[in-house]
């Protein structure tokens, strides 16, 4: 079965086409800068060359119209026809209270992500042109979504209510959802699997460390708490979002800068973090390098990072009675041997014994990076959400099938094993 991954943006959409037996990506690639006659179409078949088109691309439908085209392209593509894609799967950013798990797309679905658009208006709009053109593009085709937040709806009600009036979560519910959930789930199968443990007997803390960051504590394969709330702004200090700070900030910041909702809500979500502090950047990468060359903003903006990132793995921990291993995974979580190695130096109170030399090698790979006979492990292992994407529709899509082969069972006669 080969399945598409779409991972739609206001602005770009990134794919993946899975071969689900066995496991293979046969093509992935992503289209930047929709709505523009410049938008840039990235193709990457494997074991063909890249293909690198900059191209006018004015709406969603026809970036995956090129896409499908690409991907059945006599030299450049992976499949002798789009009827060999048997179903797409989505990343939808926001799931609020209604859905627990991934879901076959339907109306009452569709309906229900774009009554959630108050919740992620950056994001869930988006998905949404995902869903409408590959529905344009492919009819009939199956498609199924994945929501960042569906795996936090196992943490209890004293983690993800806020002190605040109770009418707020029933009138309008407020409360912490959670996201990073595909990257948090995933990462916490692999380390139980890496560790040749049973996942229902960890304690875990992961750290999805990117742009965009948060930490999950993981009980049993279940996650009780998650550091992002009702939206992806709160937690860990980010690239360019300000994570936690106190509330009062807001109404005094809009009134001695007469700034409109808007306005903070810019600053907090794209003017802040790294960018912010040290006035250079928002990647991780660049930071260091400014650090290193004795920049004392860079240096700053480091120490605040790493210090909130300590911070919520201490409280999980805390939170947990103990914890057995400490996962990075991300951009910089899997990228930055300085942040990581800060951290665990750092963390000796809990047993973390570092070691700098497995930290420096095994770019790309899951490996060990504490101590053999460290009281806490620490993992690194490269997240991939797209293929817990894949899996889900994949059991989807086989559950379908199951229950479709069902109702062709005649049970009229008391004989579960007749069929006709």
């Amino acid at each position: 079965m080969n399945i598409l991954v779409i991972n739609a943006g206001s602005s770009s959409l990134k794919y993946q086409l899975f071969q689900m037996e066995e496991g293979n990506i046969l093509a992935k690639g992503r289209v930047e800068r929709i709505g523009m006659e410049t938008a840039i179409l990235t193709h990457e078949p494997t074991g063909k060359a890249e293909v690198h088109e900059v191209r006018e691309i004015l709406e969603h439908t026809t970036a995956i119209r090129k896409v499908l085209e690409l991907l059945v392209h006599p030299e450049h593509g992976v499949l002798a026809s789009t009827s060999e894609i048997d179903a797409v799967g989505h990343r939808v950013v926001h799931g609020g209270e209604s859905f627990k798990s991934s879901v076959l797309v339907n109306d009452e679905v569709k309906k229900e992500i774009k009554r959630l658009f108050d919740l992620a208006p950056l994001h869930n709009p988006a998905h949404m042109l995902g869903i409408s053109a590959v529905e344009a593009n492919m009819p009939g085709v199956p498609q199924a979504v994945v929501f960042d937040t569906a795996f936090h709806q196992s943490m209890p009600a004293h983690a993800y209510l806020y002190p605040v009036p109770m009418a707020l979560y029933r009138k309008h519910k407020v409360r912490r959802y959670g996201f990073h959930g595909t990257s948090h789930n995933y990462v916490s199968e692999r380390a139980a699997a890496f560790l040749g443990r049973p996942l229902e007997q960890l304690k875990l803390v992961t750290c999805h460390i990117g742009n965009g960051a948060s930490c999950a504590a993981i009980m049993g394969g279940k996650s009780v708490d998650t550091s992002m709330g009702m939206t992806p702004l709160e937690g860990l200090m980010m690239g360019t979002r300000s994570g936690d700070l106190d509330p009062a900030i807001v109404p005094y910041a809009m009134g001695k800068e007469d700034l409109t909702l808007g306005e903070i809500s810019s600053m907090l979500n794209k003017h802040s973090g790294l960018q912010a502090i040290s006035g250079i950047s928002s990647d991780m990468r660049e930071i260091v390098e400014a650090l290193e060359a004795g920049d004392k903003n860079a240096a700053l903006a480091f120490e605040m990072y790493e210090y909130r990132l300590r911070k919520y793995i201490g409280a999980y921990v805390a939170a947990m009675n103990g914890v057995d291993a400490i996962v990075f995974t991300a951009g910089v979580g899997e990228n930055s041997e300085l942040l990581r190695q800060t951290v665990c130096e750092r963390l000796t109170f809990l047993g973390v014994e570092f070691d700098e030399e497995a930290n420096r090698k095994g770019r790309g790979l899951e490996r060990r990076i504490s101590k053999q006979g460290s009281k806490v492990e620490v993992l690194v292992i490269p997240t991939n959400e797209e293929w817990v994407i894949a899996r889900d529709t994949f059991g989807l899509i086989q559950s379908q099938n199951i229950r479709l082969e069902l109702s062709k069972i005649d049970f009229s006669h008391g004989n579960r094993n007749s069929v006709q």
